[in-house]
């Protein structure tokens, strides 16, 4: 019988390859029989319809996207490029010991406030868009370490931090932003020509959130997921403690990172060169897709590790000279060639998902099923909440995601009696469970990556649906959490945030 198991265990690279093959083989049929949906979108402030059907492989276009998109995929797959960056950060801090050296003394916390940190910091770093995935996947996995906890439950609850609490935070991120926009739009062009967005609009939901689902989860992550996973595995190594390299390390830091933030303040001499100054809203000339800060973070990330890693390390004596500071700029590259493969399927996964429009007509479809339903008040937010989540398992993306839907259920929501605030941080709360569902999501894959790197149990077999199952009961745990924060404060009638509502 355990034979049999094996054999039927399929491994991430040849799940991904599956995964394609069954989008391909569902787009060829939606196609053969002419699936198509009507997407409506807002162009100059007014509402226009289109029809999109579901494109197939087995066409001329296709056949040749298929053949020559892999490579290109792959050469602009970002995530790729930015593990990398951040790997080589993480690595010189721990070969110089200097990670070492700052949580090490940690190991004396209780796990439930270990816990806690991860997933509170897991939560906040939504500020940072997918750079939280990429810097706090890796760092958490060696901070575990050194506290003498398993790596693979620290990237576990981190991914949960990250993912589920997209839509809580303690400040609002450019993808709320973006989002803000086309809920704007959306309200303008069908029911209130008035309606201004406020970027702050949902400030204190958020908070709510943040801390409700930190407490809860804390308690759940440490009662489900962690009898779940194995063993602390013990880190052990000859660096040297330095307290003087700690404290010049540290001077490095505060004036490194001042001079970061020096560069994004608008307004003071030579100051905000990492802004985009074409832009009007600071969130906006600080995280849009033109802003040099978006492109330079990463770097600077590096820049800053590489220099106070360096100065710990050489005044430490763990590293003894510039050959040794080379090498360990890779260290954390050991056992991760696997993720490069995973990374090169991902991308040829999402490109042609991307191609077959399969996400777009299928969520267009259920979005106008949904408009036609007469529901309102609860039904109607339990129903978007569903549909939504349903939609992520295609379409992971959130801004996408939104731009199909925002034109259709902000002004439904609004007819409903439902302000376009409110709406959507119930689309932000849906998103956020069904990222945590679907193997289509990219950071899942990433963070499937990083498991895979320190999972050292030979009978402990990583697959994507053995970690979905894994994570399941925890995810759907959270999805209940965000279900009563959405109906508690709908019923109460709470305040979102400054000057907005629930209800019109």
């Amino acid at each position: 019988m355990t034979k049999r198991k094996n054999k039927l265990l399929l491994g991430p690279v040849i799940t991904i390859i599956a995964l394609t093959l069954l989008i391909i083989v569902i787009s060829t049929i939606c196609n053969l029989f002419g699936v198509r949906a009507e997407i409506t979108s807002i162009t100059n402030g007014i509402l226009e319809t289109s029809t999109t059907a579901v494109n197939s492989i087995f066409s001329e276009e296709g056949f040749k996207y298929f053949f020559s998109s892999p490579v290109d995929s792959f050469k602009n797959f970002e995530p790729l490029v930015l593990i990398v960056i951040s790997l080589m950060a993480v690595s010189i801090g721990k070969a110089s010991g200097l990670l070492k050296a700052i949580f090490l003394p940690l190991r004396r916390l209780k796990p439930a406030i270990v816990t806690f940190v991860t997933l509170f910091i897991g939560i906040i770093s939504s500020f940072l868009g997918v750079y939280s995935y990429i810097v706090i996947l890796p760092l958490v996995a060696v901070i575990y370490q050194y506290m003498g906890r398993n790596s693979v439950l620290g990237i576990f609850t981190a991914f949960i931090g990250i993912t589920l609490g997209y839509g809580a935070g303690l400040v609002f991120n450019f993808d709320d932003y973006q989002l803000g926009l086309l809920t704007s739009a959306a309200a303008k062009a069908d029911v209130d020509a008035s309606y201004v967005f406020n970027a702050w609009s949902n400030l204190y939901i958020m908070l709510a959130a943040t801390f409700i689902l930190t407490i809860i989860g804390t308690i759940i992550i440490e009662n489900v997921l962690k009898p779940k996973v194995k063993d602390s595995i013990k880190e052990e190594d000859n660096l040297v403690y330095s307290r003087k390299g700690l404290f010049v390390s540290s001077i490095a830091f505060v004036l490194l990172v001042a001079l970061f933030i020096y560069l994004i303040i608008p307004g003071l001499p030579c100051s905000g060169l990492l802004l985009d100054k074409t832009e009007e809203d600071y969130i906006a000339q600080l995280l849009g897709g033109g802003a040099p800060f978006t492109d330079a973070f990463m770097f600077v990330f590096l820049i800053i590790f590489m220099v106070c890693s360096g100065i710990y390390g050489f005044v430490s004596k763990n590293i003894k000279n510039t050959n040794d500071f080379s090498v360990g700029l890779s260290k954390e590259f050991d056992n991760l060639g696997y993720m490069f493969v995973l990374m090169f399927f991902v991308s040829l996964l999402v490109s042609i998902l991307d191609f077959t429009n399969l996400g777009e007509v299928v969520g267009a479809l259920l979005i106008s099923f949904m408009s036609s339903l007469e529901f309102t008040g609860i039904p109607l937010i339990l129903t978007m909440m569903l549909v939504i989540i349903v939609i992520s398992f295609l379409m992971p993306d959130s801004v996408a995601k939104w731009t199909l839907a925002a034109p259709i259920l902000v002004p439904l929501f609004m007819k409903a009696n439902i302000t376009p605030d409110f709406t959507q941080m119930i689309f932000k709360a849906a998103d956020s469970i069904g990222k945590g569902l679907t193997p289509l999501f990219i950071y899942f894959i990433v963070m499937l990556a990083f498991v895979e790197k320190y999972n050292d149990k030979e009978s402990n077999k990583i697959t994507v649906f053995g970690t979905l199952k894994l994570l399941r009961p925890t995810v759907l745990l959270f999805a209940v959490i965000w279900f009563l924060i959405i109906i508690g404060w709908f019923i109460i009638g709470l305040p979102l945030g400054p000057e907005a509502t629930p209800t019109l």
